[in-house]
């Protein structure tokens, strides 16, 4: 029996084809719990793009795997995935490059001081803009620091050293994973030395809240902050007081601790800050590799073998007793 496929949002063109014709290929009407959960009804297959509720697993018997459409797993509840005997598998990497060009060049941006000089041209006329010129700084030889040392942040160093000369300072729970030519730091020496961080870790509890009032102190005058990570990675209120009293020069945002993000947000009103709808990782190109990911999973179950990028091996006994499949020979 071909296999129910659902998805919480669109996808390419080309891995719509591509999965309609492994099976029955669904849409979510919105990308919001409720609709999610009222319309994956009898789907064997979840493709996760927004975050899936428990109670979904629990519904849906047929239900043998959740795969995500990135890299990401904070929006899976994994333990209960697992009990439940649901694979979950994912696409690492695919649009890693993607999320590394948005933090440059979110960080050029704001070096060169473009909010403000996109906001007071267009409200004040040329000479106003181009009156922020002066303070604009370079890029090239500055030293940014990046916290977490996956695909993202490998990608983010290759292209700062290489391509703009940068210095590199990662810190990393995984020393192995610090490119050649690069320092690995600690937290505090990482903040205090350099001219960006950028965060490009997973949300854990290790992780959460890590960049607050202290950390954001420790931070050089006049620095700026890129976040692609996720948004509870960063205390909001901190990082808040820390632009409006001018000890960070800006900040870069892609994710926030409530999305989408409220239109009157603080935020929103602040003039050294770059706002982005959690996009950093989305291109044509990484929906295409991110998608073709999702394919090849898909192909992997409905073929009765396990995705390569399986994320939840403790899953695998109970998925093969629930649907009659052959353990390892």
């Amino acid at each position: 029996m071909a296999l129910s496929i659902f998805s919480t949002h669109p996808l390419h063109s080309q891995v719509t084809e591509a999965l309609a014709a492994i099976g029955r290929y669904r849409v979510a009407s919105a990308p919001v719990a409720e609709a999610i959960a009222e319309e994956s009804a009898g789907a064997d297959v979840i493709v996760v793009r927004a975050p899936i509720p428990p109670r979904v697993i629990g519904r849906l018997p047929g239900l043998r795997a959740l795969v995500r459409h990135g890299a990401g797993l904070d929006m899976i509840p994994m333990d209960v995935a697992t009990r439940a005997g649901v694979l979950v598998a994912n696409v690492p990497g695919a649009n890693a490059v993607t999320v590394a060009e948005h933090a440059i060049w979110s960080a050029l941006a704001l070096l060169r001081r473009y909010p403000q000089v996109n906001g007071d041209l267009r409200a004040q006329g040329w000479a106003a803009g181009r009156a922020h010129s002066d303070a604009g700084r370079e890029v090239t030889g500055r030293t940014i620091g990046i916290l977490g040392m996956g695909n993202v942040g490998q990608a983010l160093a290759r292209i700062a050293s290489g391509g703009f000369g940068m210095s590199v300072l990662c810190h990393t729970r995984s020393p192995g994973r610090v490119p050649d030519g690069m320092t690995a730091a600690a937290l505090d020496d990482m903040l205090e030395g350099s001219d960006i961080v950028a965060l490009c870790c997973p949300l854990t509890e290790a992780t959460r809240g890590l960049i607050g009032e202290a950390a954001l102190a420790r931070m050089r005058p006049g620095a700026v902050l890129v976040n692609v990570a996720r948004g509870p990675v960063v205390d909001e209120a901190a990082l808040i007081g820390a632009l409006r009293s001018g000890h960070l020069a800006g900040a870069a945002l892609d994710v926030f601790d409530t999305q989408p993000l409220p239109p009157d947000h603080p935020l929103m009103a602040l003039p050294n800050v770059i706002l982005t709808p959690h996009m950093a990782g989305i291109t044509e190109e990484s929906m295409l590799r991110m998608g073709q990911g999702v394919v090849d999973a898909i192909r992997c179950i409905d073929a009765g073998t396990l995705p390569g990028t399986l994320v939840n091996p403790d899953a695998v006994p109970l998925y093969r007793q629930r649907f009659g499949l052959p353990g390892p020979a």
